[in-house]
């Protein structure tokens, strides 16, 4: 990325100063005027070049027609308006913002120079156009002396430019010439201007790029560009003559204004060092890396990594990114800036990748006051951070890049790890975890009921449950007087207790235990003793399976007890008095449920407070549901497809299927039969599917036999809402299959239609009470012989 600095090269100065060092006099126009520089301004009518130049001022001639001594120069043919003038005192430029004497890498500039003007050529004869032309250059000796000894010019610029949207040669324009007899050194003498795209348009990415930026004031076409710092390195043109010039031109056509600012420094006895890399210099192998160093304008960067390095991009700007390798080396850049060629070097060292290792020492304790080392090993690299879960999602920070980290007084289970770096470029790694599983305290719970009363020989329905507790039972106890206590033998750790044997009076509580936590004792219930016999009897069967509609025997013979009652005794017949009068007592109730439904015999014996509860499971079945299709019509002779269906099973057929009577059918052991009757009658006709775990399930169909043909017939009138005749709809005879039924108002609108067989219209339109009067109906179907048959005609609706 690149940024923009208004420092170029660094300079560093040198321990001594010879003559062959000393700067020209006036070079940075330290004496307040333009001595030893001359000046020129004039119009670029014809194109910019020598051509353009109309008025020179000379070096060694006075104000006003000279340079010697002058401060201001004013544009060509407008005496009123400065072109060149020597800047004494910072302020601040109106369009860029910027202070007109700069201060850059510490060393302030004490004075500097204004080129051009917000003048144009707006409103002058076509004869006359063109913009203004100003320059100001300095021809002096470099110094003999050896090569090897820089000679260092260095100079500032600023510039403001109003964009003319004209090609690039066509642009406001700032140069800067350097000439050495009389060539130019190309490599410094830059040109800056707005570059254009081919339409004449800004481009603006490049101009950006290039450090301008656009002013806030002048309507979106003034743009900006601050100081910028460079330097020539002249030592090897000693003892030779040369020329430094700056000049500033309008655009060429004359309506848009450019003006610039240079600051000159005093010092010509420094050398131009290279630039400090920016980047890591201990680096993790297989790591994207960046480095670079300050941006400068018309500058090649070619940058080298070490071998086994390679460059991911972008390779020619200031800064680059790289892919590190496993060697050792150096990270060189080649920077040519214009007339210089400058190396700068930075030493890169790899080192391992972070390896994070485990965290060890996880262990199990109370909540509350506890405390628990951890050790994290196996590591390659520093411990950046200790971090802690309780949820396995949310992790928190602790401040802690030891070792081994002290885990003091948790209140929940955590899980601990940490993050290990072998230095900033190595990605962070993050280890194994290690868990302290933290215990809630224990809490014994109640016991229920709280209140229990045990007869005797008593060997069902004596429970005590524990509730409430924290943590697991590890063993109920019992007591005979609620003071000396002892544990059941084998250990009981389960939260529901069966009181059994017992001949007296006890105590019971449980002992609980929540992890490593100190138990916690139960609440304790109080268990009396009755000395009357618990009531007994034997139920057969416990659980049964019955089809829908079926019914099953429940047998129970009672040998102790004095009353009974049963639940839902709806639908229980034969259930009994509920008294036993006589010992055994046999009971025989039928159970006819419609689902599954449990039935529970009660048994008291007169005495013991206790009831014996058993329990009758009886579990239905779904019903077979039967269908043998719609009540229907044939003719004499002709054959019936008959269809029968059972919820049963998911292909039809599969149930065993049995239809009566059994005359007329091709097989009545079929679930597709075909009837033919000879004789005109009805007959309805019974099936039933029997299912693989023989239940049944049962359907009929009626059957009128007509004498006529095949055909439908339609009633010629029919009385909506009476008794008899309230539905129009055709008889169908011999019909399999309805294409439609259609009726239509006298306005030819479609007020009823189906392809029902059996269906028909209730005079209502949309739910009103369609008006009485004619309507014309059109019927089509088919007959089981194939024949189409259609009809249509008309009806009346009555009311």
């Amino acid at each position: 990325m690149k940024t923009y600095l208004p420092v170029v090269w660094l300079l560093i100065a040198h321990s001594a100063f010879s003559q062959s060092q000393v700067c020209p006099l006036n070079i940075d126009w330290s004496f307040g005027n333009f001595t030893h520089w001359q000046a020129y301004t004039g119009n670029n009518a014809t194109g910019n070049g020598l051509s353009a130049i109309k008025v020179i001022y000379d070096s060694t001639v006075a104000s006003p027609s000279g340079a010697l001594g002058n401060t201001v120069i004013y544009e060509y043919q407008l005496p009123d308006t400065p072109a060149i003038q020597v800047i004494s005192s910072v302020s601040r430029d109106k369009f860029g913002s910027f202070p007109t004497i700069p201060s850059i890498n510490g060393y302030q500039y004490t004075y500097s120079i204004k080129i051009g003007s917000t003048s144009t050529d707006a409103g002058k004869p076509a004869t006359d156009s063109g913009g203004y032309v100003r320059g100001l250059g300095y021809r002096f000796e470099i110094p003999p002396g050896p090569e090897t000894e820089p000679y260092t010019l260095t100079y500032a610029y600023a510039l403001v430019m109003n964009n003319g949207y004209h090609p690039n040669n066509e642009q406001p324009l700032f140069s800067v010439t350097l000439m050495a007899g009389d060539s130019v050194v190309n490599c410094a003498s830059p040109r800056h201007y707005l570059p254009t795209n081919p339409d004449g348009t800004l481009d603006t990415p490049n101009a950006k790029l290039q450090g301008f930026y656009l002013s806030d004031i002048g309507g979106g076409l003034i743009w900006a560009k601050g100081w910028t710092e460079v330097s020539i390195d002249l030592a090897a043109y000693r003892g030779q003559m040369v020329s430094l010039t700056f000049e500033t031109d309008n655009c060429v056509p004359g309506g848009h204004f450019a003006y610039s600012y240079v600051a000159m420094r005093n010092n010509c006895a420094m050398g131009i060092a290279a630039p400090v890399i920016a980047g890591d210099s201990v680096v993790c192998p297989n790591t994207i890396l960046q480095y670079g160093v300050p941006y400068t304008e018309n500058t090649t960067y070619q940058w080298l990594p070490p071998p086994g390095w390679s460059v991911e991009g972008p390779p020619g700007g200031n800064d680059v990114k790289v892919l590190s390798g496993a060697n050792s080396g150096a990270v060189v850049l080649n920077e040519q800036y214009g007339c210089l060629n400058l190396q700068s070097m930075l030493k890169v060292a790899t080192i391992p990748p972070s390896i994070a290792g485990a965290v060890s020492g996880g262990t199990e304790v109370c909540t509350g006051t506890n405390a628990v080392t951890l050790t994290s090993a196996g590591n390659q690299g520093s411990i950046v951070a200790w971090l802690a879960t309780t949820d396995g999602i949310s992790y928190t920070t602790l401040n802690d890049t030891t070792l081994q980290y002290p885990a003091r007084n948790l209140s929940a289970t955590t899980t601990f790890r940490t993050v290990v770096q072998n230095g900033p470029t190595c990605a962070a790694d993050t280890s194994s975890g290690s868990t302290i599983v933290v215990d809630p305290l224990s809490v014994g719970g109640e016991l229920s009921p709280t209140d229990l009363q045990f007869c005797e020989d008593q060997d069902k329905n004596a429970l005590l449950q524990l509730i409430g507790q924290t943590g697991n039972p590890v063993n109920w106890q019992t007591s005979a007087d609620a003071i000396s206590w002892a544990g059941v033998t084998p250990a009981d750790t389960t939260t529901v207790y069966n009181i059994g044997n017992l001949t007296a009076l006890a105590f019971y509580r449980v002992i609980v235990q929540s992890g490593v936590c100190p138990v916690d004792t139960s609440t304790m219930v109080e268990v009396n003793y009755v000395g009357v016999p618990f009531p007994r009897a034997a139920i057969d069967p416990s659980d049964t399976l019955i089809c829908y509609g079926a019914s099953a025997a429940l047998d129970a013979v009672i040998s102790i007890g004095t009353n009974y009652t049963w639940t839902n005794a709806g639908t229980l017949a034969n259930q009994g008095s509920g008294i036993v009068n006589g010992l055994p007592d046999v009971l025989q109730p039928v159970a006819t449920p419609g689902k599954t439904t449990d039935y529970v015999l009660s048994i008291g014996n007169a005495g013991c407070p206790n009831l014996l509860l058993d329990t009758f499971q009886v579990r239905v079945l779904p019903p077979i549901v039967v269908n043998a299709g719609d009540d229907t019509s044939v003719v004499i002779g002709e054959p019936l497809q008959l269809r029968a269906i059972s919820n049963d099973t998911a292909t039809p057929g599969g149930d065993v299927f049995l239809w009566a009577p059994a005359t007329g059918l091709s097989n009545a052991t079929i679930f597709n039969p075909v009837a033919t009757y000879p004789v005109t009658d009805s007959i309805r006709l019974q099936v039933m599917a029997t299912a693989a775990n023989g239940c049944t399930g049962i359907a009929s169909i009626l059957i009128k036999v007509f004498g006529t043909g095949a055909g439908l017939f339609v009633p010629g009138a029919f009385t909506p809402g009476a008794v008899a005749n309230s539905i129009f709809r055709p008889v169908a005879v011999g019909i399999s299959n309805l294409a439609y039924f259609r009726v239509y108002n006298r306005w030819g609108q479609l007020v009823y239609s189906t392809t029902a067989l059996g269906a028909g219209w209730d005079g209502r339109i949309n739910g009103h009470l369609a008006e009485s009067g004619a309507y014309v109906w059109m019927v089509r179907g088919t007959a089981y012989t194939g024949q189409v048959i259609a009809h249509e005609g008309t009806m009346l609706l009555i009311r």
